[in-house]
């Protein structure tokens, strides 16, 4: 491989691979490390949003994500104790009047089939950033470590773009510093088999014991019980017996269908919502969640994910083209994209604190039911609710286009 390229991405995950396949698209050189040797990870954010499907038709890959694996899903149930809140997906401007389920690894095998199509990109496998690499103030590359045989590379680029998680070793690296906001909650995640008679749409069950997101797999639910933050050890102590009781008590339809689950049949989510106050440095950026990790909360992530790398993409492609990337062309993605995460992290701390009650052990006697919150007891009653909500999850808020340096592939 070469010792240098005009933009490295640390972290082959959906703005990695996205933005990876924009830079390649306009003729930027770009090599994605990507420090796993598969995609093949389980309970992984999956819900891909009508913006993010527009995007992928003005990419000309509307018709492949089609032939993937997925269901469609118009409609979404909030379930509280009094009664029920319907998102309404099918008034969406576009052509998308849905939200895809999509395995995120096939999703993601998608996007490094298209990208490698051109000569501009490549994806390592097994390759875990370690260090970023610094010339006269400025980041200039990034030390990375393969996996397999152990030895350490390094790796000269105009840009350093971390896309590499919550977890961001980049972030890391640079001492970015960042906000906080916590969350009462983490999450447990199992599958559980479906019936034929099972609802056939995706479900979220907020109630005075607790909150459960019901995900329609077709052939199985997946399934997320919120637990206390910090609980997870505790609720699958006894083979998850606390796993069991909780799903039993929220949907009592599948109790004898978890009768037999254990605990390695689960897998436990930290839910984090923060981030960073500045997002770049000189010959650096982070987007995605190694910017600003969001709650699992309306399954966001993957779309400002993406709409991060669109606008990354858009904002350096001028700058990579002449071999020298301003740093006010990092601060503009910062500016353009910190708007719809501040608001849509906002959504998401409300809804757990107004949504969602911390579950409790069983006992005799229950507490008070959770009923409706106020404002969407009065707002059900206007028509558009259901259709404005559907359009905060389906669109989201500042949506990106393939404009400017994007609008066509190079020459």
């Amino acid at each position: 491989m070469n010792t240098s390229t005009q933009c490295v991405v640390a972290g082959g995950g959906p703005a990695g691979m996205a933005l990876g396949l924009l830079l390649a698209r306009a003729g930027i050189d770009v090599v994605v490390l990507e420090k796993h040797a598969d995609f093949l990870r389980d309970f992984r954010g999956d819900t891909v949003h009508a913006s993010t499907l527009t995007l992928l038709d003005e990419l000309g890959m509307g018709e492949r994500f089609a032939a993937l694996p997925h269901r469609t899903e118009q409609h979404i149930d909030m379930i509280f104790d009094d009664g029920t809140v319907t998102q309404d997906l099918t008034r969406l401007p576009g052509r998308h009047q849905h939200i895809a389920l999509v395995p995120q690894w096939d999703f993601l095998s998608m996007l490094v089939e298209v990208g490698t199509q051109s000569p501009h990109l490549q994806v390592v496998m097994n390759a875990e950033v370690v260090d970023l690499i610094r010339t006269g103030g400025r980041v200039s590359g990034v030390i990375y470590r393969n996996r397999t045989t152990g030895r350490e590379h390094d790796l000269r680029a105009d840009l350093v773009v971390g896309c590499d998680g919550r977890n961001s070793r980049v972030r890391e690296a640079l001492g970015l510093p960042r906000i906080s906001f916590g969350s009462p909650f983490d999450a447990l995640f199992t599958r559980v088999p479906r019936t034929p008679d099972d609802p056939d749409r995706t479900l979220l069950r907020f109630s005075s014991i607790g909150g459960l997101v019901m995900i329609n797999r077709t052939d199985y639910w997946q399934i997320a019980l919120l637990i206390g933050k910090g609980e997870g050890r505790r609720a699958l102590r006894d083979d998850a017996a606390f796993l069991r009781s909780g799903i039993s008590a929220l949907e009592p339809r599948f109790a004898a269908r978890i009768s037999s689950l254990t605990a390695a049949d689960v897998a436990q989510l930290e839910i984090r919502i923060d981030r960073l106050r500045r997002w770049w440095t000189p010959g650096a950026l982070c987007i995605g969640d190694a910017a600003h990790a969001m709650s699992p909360i309306a399954g966001v992530g993957i779309n400002l994910a993406v709409q991060d790398a669109v606008a990354t993409a858009r904002s350096v492609v001028p700058g990579l083209r002449r071999g020298f990337v301003p740093d006010r062309a990092l601060a503009a993605v910062q500016r353009r994209r910190m708007l719809p995460t501040v608001l849509t992290q906002g959504l998401q701390r409300a809804a757990e604190r107004r949504f969602v009650a911390t579950p409790v052990e069983p006992r005799d006697t229950q507490p008070p039911a959770l009923r409706i919150p106020q404002p969407l007891r009065t707002l059900r009653h206007l028509p558009a609710l259901p259709h404005l909500m559907g359009r905060m999850v389906g669109i989201g808020l500042r949506p990106e286009h393939l404009t400017g340096p994007l609008a066509r592939p190079a020459a």
